[in-house]
């Protein structure tokens, strides 16, 4: 299963790193596959919790939603 997910406040590559780092150590994250500041997006496959995937991001300081 790919989850796409809108993710605001990444400014710089250093905010990248942190929202990818925190996606793969969501349980069932087998991948991620993109995050992109200038779309204001991630996307990862596996099957994980998508509510896992958001309080990740957010504790990293950042909004998310799935979509």
């Amino acid at each position: 299963m790919t989850v796409k997910l809108s993710v605001e406040g990444m400014t710089c590559d250093h905010c990248v790193r942190a929202v990818r780092d925190a996606l793969s150590k969501v349980p069932g994250v087998e991948q991620v596959v993109e995050v992109s500041r200038e779309r204001a997006e991630a996307i990862v496959d596996g099957g994980p919790d998508v509510g896992a995937l958001i309080a990740a991001i957010e504790e990293e300081g950042y909004r998310a939603k799935a979509g």
